[in-house]
């Protein structure tokens, strides 16, 4: 049986109550490795270093189990759980650098593999490395932008409170993102074959 890749709103819900009214751990866990990559990621994204991310999402994900009856007084879990993950990123940033801001042109974004969704797998390996090709051809802030759009499924309103910015520069990015993507992939696929 294929493992479903990202859980909707209405099963994190689920997954949420059942962790804060029945201390349900089955359920935490299922929680825990649904978030922990993505957020890892993101985190990663913010102090470029793998310990550090997994540091700060590993204590943010156990914050959650520590608080667990509170957990049904929060709205949205997973931009909670994105906006706690930010928070603490750049608090250690800011202990690491002595520095109180960060340029979103400054922050380095990893995808995680493309083979995250049933579309993608039928794309062939070739195609594949094109696009993750033009993907890092992206400027840093249109890269993290599109990465929390695309691949961490997040809505540009989320993306907007979790950035501190419009949704309109999203909306802006976004499309930057994907006529760049296009039109690399448009040069590519006109190239003569090496066969």
């Amino acid at each position: 049986m294929e493992k479903k890749n990202s859980l909707d709103s209405f099963a994190i819900h689920e997954l949420q109550q059942r962790i804060a009214e029945y201390e349900d751990q089955v359920a935490y866990k299922t929680l825990f490795f649904q978030f922990f990559l993505p957020l890892k990621s993101f985190a990663f994204s913010i102090v470029k270093s793998k310990e550090a991310a997994e540091e700060i999402v590993s204590d943010i994900l156990i914050e959650i189990w520590a608080r667990r009856k509170s957990l049904t007084q929060v709205e949205d879990l997973k931009m909670y759980l994105y906006v706690s993950v930010r928070n603490a990123s750049l608090r250690r940033l800011q202990q690491l650098r002595k520095s109180s801001v960060l340029s979103l042109d400054e922050v380095a974004v990893d995808f995680a593999s493309l083979d995250q969704n049933g579309e993608s797998i039928l794309l062939t390996q070739e195609l594949a490395a094109d696009i993750e090709h033009a993907i890092q051809q992206l400027p840093q802030k249109c890269k993290l932008i599109f990465k929390l759009a695309k691949e961490d499924q997040l809505k540009y309103k989320e993306i907007a409170v979790l950035l501190n910015i419009s949704v309109k520069t999203i909306d802006h990015q976004v499309s930057i993102a994907v006529k760049k993507i296009s039109e690399h992939l448009h040069i590519s696929l006109k190239k003569p074959s090496s066969n």
